[in-house]
C-alpha cells in the first residue's frame, strides 16, 4: 500500500495489538498503584495496613482487574480486527469458480443470462476527436438500458476498452452523463474524452434508478425487487455482465483488453464485476473499498446507499474474498485517507489480505492500493496514477 502524503503513518489509524494494550494497562495500574502508596505517607506501615484493612485490600482487585482483562480477553477480540489470518481464499483447496457462482447465487433472481441482446443506436456525435455513440440496449427483457459508447474518431483495427460504472452521490439525474460530461467531484477532462485520448474505446451504462431510468425512489425499487426476490445491486450487476457481452460481440473491440472502472458505486460495481468475469483484464475502483465488517464495527452502515446491501452476503463473503477473486488480474484501489465510506482500518485490511493472495499467484505486481489526504473525491494525482496503471496493464 502507498500512501499519497509524507511522514503520514499508517499505523496511527490501527488498533493496539494485545501485546501493547496489555503493556499500557500495566503501566497505568503500576502508575496508580505508585499514587495510593505516596498518598498514604508511609509506604512501610501502610503496606500492612492495606494488606490487613479490607476497605484498602479491596483496591487490589480494582487495579489488577484491566491487566486480566487485556490478558486474557482483549487480545483475542482486537486480534480479529488488527491479525491477519489464514483465510478459506488462501488455501489450496479453494475453488475461484465454485466461490463465483456462489457469489452470482447471493445476487437474487436475475434474467437469463443468454437472452439475446439488441441494441439501438440513438445519436453519433463528435467532441474533441472522440466518437460518441448514444445507445438503447435491450439487454435484460425488462426495461431499456440507456448508454454511452465511445471510441477515437480516427481509430482502426479492434481497440482495448474500459467499462466505466458511473458513481451515485444521491444525484439520481446524472447517471451515464458522468461518463461524457463529467463531476464537480472528479478531474477533468471528462473518462470518455480521457480514455479516448489514450487509445481506448469506453461503456457506461445508466444504472437501475439513475440518469435516463431516474424517477422512481431507489428505495422503492429496492423493497419492490426484494418482495420479487430480485436484489437491486444484483440487477445492477446483471446490467454490466451484459453489456460486457455486448462489448466482446463488437468487431472493434478488442477481447482480451477489456477494463472496469468507476468511483463511488462506480468502485464496488468495478470490483464485483472483476471478481465476477475473467474477461475483464484490469480493475481501477476508486473511492469504495470497503471492508465490510470493519464497516460494521464502527456503526457507518448508513453512509452508503441502500442499493449497496445484498442479503446474507456477509455470512459467506468478506470484501478481500471477493476481490481476491479477481487475482491475479491487475487491480488498482485508490481511496482517501479522509473518506468515510473507507474506513482506513478495513483498507489495511484488505491491503494485508490481498498482497497475500497476489504473493501466492506470482503476481505481487499486479495488486496496489493508494492512499491519498483527500476525502470522497479524485485529485489530480489521482487521475495521474490511474492513467498509468492503464498505460502499463491494458
Amino acid at each position: 500500500m502507498v500512501v499519497k502524503r509524507e511522514k503520514t503513518n499508517f499505523r496511527k489509524y490501527n488498533f493496539l495489538s494485545g501485546k501493547e494494550f496489555t503493556f499500557k494497562v500495566i503501566r497505568i495500574d503500576l502508575y496508580c498503584t505508585i499514587i495510593f502508596w505516596y498518598e498514604n505517607k508511609s509506604p512501610a506501615l501502610n503496606t500492612m495496613k492495606l494488606l490487613m484493612n479490607f476497605r484498602s485490600f479491596s483496591f487490589i482487585p480494582l487495579f489488577f482487574l484491566p491487566v486480566f482483562i487485556s490478558l486474557c480477553i482483549l487480545p483475542e477480540a482486537v486480534a480479529q480486527n488488527n491479525q491477519l489470518k489464514m483465510k478459506e481464499y488462501m488455501k489450496e483447496t479453494w475453488n475461484k469458480e465454485a466461490q463465483r457462482k456462489q457469489l452470482y447465487a447471493l445476487l437474487g433472481r436475475l434474467p437469463d443470462r443468454e437472452r439475446t441482446i439488441s441494441v439501438e443506436i440513438v445519436s453519433t456525435e463528435e467532441k474533441d476527436g472522440v466518437i460518441i455513440q448514444k445507445l438503447l440496449l435491450d439487454i435484460n427483457g425488462l426495461e431499456l438500458v440507456p448508454a454511452y459508447f465511445s471510441k477515437p474518431k480516427n481509430a482502426r483495427g479492434k481497440l482495448p476498452v474500459v467499462l466505466f460504472n458511473h458513481s451515485h452521490f444521491g444525484q439520481y439525474e446524472v447517471g451515464k452523463n458522468e461518463f461524457v460530461l463529467g463531476r464537480k467531484e472528479m478531474q477533468t477532462p471528462p473518462y470518455a474524452i480521457a480514455l479516448a485520448k489514450e487509445g481506448y474505446a469506453g461503456l457506461c451504462l445508466d444504472s437501475w434508478g439513475f440518469g435516463e431510468r431516474s424517477g422512481r425512489a431507489e428505495l422503492d425499487i429496492f423493497k419492490e425487487m426484494i418482495w420479487k426476490g430480485q436484489v437491486l445491486f444484483g440487477m445492477m450487476v446483471y446490467d454490466n455482465l451484459r453489456a460486457l457481452d455486448y462489448l466482446v460481440s463488437r468487431e472493434d473491440i478488442d477481447k482480451d483488453r477489456i477494463a472496469t472502472m468507476g468511483m463511488s458505486m462506480g468502485s464496488t460495481m468495478a470490483w464485483w464485476l472483476a471478481a465476477l468475469d475473467e474477461r475483464i483484464k484490469v480493475c481501477v475502483d476508486l473511492n469504495c473499498l470497503t471492508d465490510f465488517h470493519t464497516l460494521m464495527e464502527q456503526g457507518d452502515l448508513r453512509l452508503h446507499g441502500i442499493y449497496y446491501y445484498v442479503p446474507d452476503l456477509v455470512t459467506h463473503f468478506s470484501t478481500s474474498a471477493i476481490n481476491s477473486l479477481i487475482a491475479p488480474r491487475a487491480h488498482l484501489g485508490l481511496a482517501g485517507e479522509f473518506d468515510p465510506l473507507t474506513p482506513l482500518e478495513g483498507l489495511e485490511i484488505i491491503d494485508k489480505n490481498l498482497k497475500a493472495v497476489y504473493a501466492k499467484e506470482g503476481a505481487s505486481e499486479a495488486w496496489k492500493l493508494n492512499i491519498y489526504p483527500v476525502a470522497h473525491e479524485e485529485t489530480a494525482e489521482m487521475r495521474t496514477d490511474i492513467m498509468q496503471f492503464l498505460r502499463k496493464w491494458l
